[in-house]
């Protein structure tokens, strides 16, 4: 049984890496993908490419890999993401990923010194990760490691086939009625340049969301980071849905929601933000959104099966719109968050 002494670690140009590394870097996520979501197709090894290529430039993403000396397969991966923007600069988060068999071994003690190490150069006092109920070794980690457990979601999935169209038509009438004074938009792809900077402020929304007790700020997306997450995206082969409401008389947008999927995966569908201002809530908006978008995605997307969609467990509204329509818990997560101080102490007091 090797330990983390036994192996090779070394890090990664996520960008510039070698087809080899790519290669092995794809094999290696579909294996701990398979542990999260069996059900779930493995992922191209062109899609990992030009996701990896086409990372946003502010993003400044360090990853290290653990192999076996006489292999060309990783046992383990370990990443941190330094995000150059104004908001947040207290924060990195990282991930931790072990295959089940190398677990219990050390190799996550290895490759926390290398990100913790990272964390410090930048500035970062604040470390933040999520883990997941299909993968109990996530949450023992944290829990042995000190760390807060600062929000707690899941990921929720309604079954197409099982989905109530009576209610879907009863929301799409009401929302005829909110005609007179808001008109629904509808975009595939990119976002039209016109609407750019207005979608990007419309899109603060989302920091209206619960967010437990992380200690984070607001965050903002300008248009021109907009357009880098679009890169990343289409060049991995997703495509995506956006609906937007908008008032008439000021032309203001008011709410929206959108859904990406990707063209090796037809059947699943990601729903992304749905958000309606605050000045324009209780109005049924938000409802007259997510049913339109279903009603779309019924007659045009006839090889989709499911939607899955990301929610706090503390978002009761949402959560009221989703259980409706028939939204299922698929699995729960946790997001959590501790001091770099922290972590560095806990690393003193493991072997070297």
């Amino acid at each position: 049984m090797k330990t983390a002494w036994e192996l090779r670690i070394r890090q990664l140009d996520i960008r510039l890496a070698s087809h080899a590394d790519y290669v092995a870097l794809n094999n290696f996520t579909n294996l701990i993908r398979a542990e999260r979501t069996p059900d779930d197709p493995p992922r191209s090894l062109e899609e990992t490419i030009q996701q990896a290529r086409n990372i946003p430039p502010v993003v400044d993403l360090r990853m290290w890999g653990m192999e076996q000396p006489e292999g060309t397969e990783f046992v383990a991966v370990g990443s941190i993401e330094i995000v150059q923007l104004e908001q947040n600069r207290h924060a990195a988060q990282f991930n931790l990923d072990v295959l089940p068999e190398f677990r219990e071994r050390g190799l996550e003690v290895s490759l926390l010194r290398h990100i913790t190490e990272v964390a410090e150069q930048a500035g970062r006092s604040l470390l933040i990760t999520s883990t997941n109920s299909r993968v109990p070794w996530g949450e023992a980690l944290m829990q042995k490691l000190g760390a807060e457990k600062a929000l707690e979601s899941h990921t929720n999935q309604l079954v197409l086939r099982e989905l109530d169209q009576h209610l879907v038509k009863s929301w799409l009438e009401q929302g005829q009625e909110k005609a007179v004074e808001f008109e629904l938009l509808f975009w595939e792809g990119a976002y039209p340049q016109e609407h750019l900077t207005a979608f990007a402020a419309l899109m603060d929304v989302m920091n209206t969301a619960p967010r437990g007790s992380l200690q984070v700020e607001d965050f903002q997306l300008t248009p021109e980071l907009l357009r880098q997450i679009e890169q990343m995206l289409f060049a991995a082969g997703n495509e995506r849905w956006t609906l937007v409401v908008r008032e008439k008389a000021s032309g203001q947008l008011a709410g929206y929601t959108e859904i990406t999927w990707h063209k090796g995966r037809p059947q699943i569908i990601n729903q992304q933000g749905t958000g309606v201002l605050t000045e324009f809530r209780n109005k049924g908006l938000g409802r007259w959104l997510k049913a339109a978008m279903l009603d779309k995605l019924l007659h045009e997307r006839p090889e989709a099966r499911f939607v899955r969609t990301g929610n706090a467990d503390a978002n009761a509204p949402m959560l009221k719109i989703n259980q409706a329509l028939g939204f299922q818990p698929y699995i729960a997560q946790a997001t959590w968050q501790i001091e770099t101080t922290r972590v560095r102490a806990w690393l003193e007091g493991e072997p070297k």
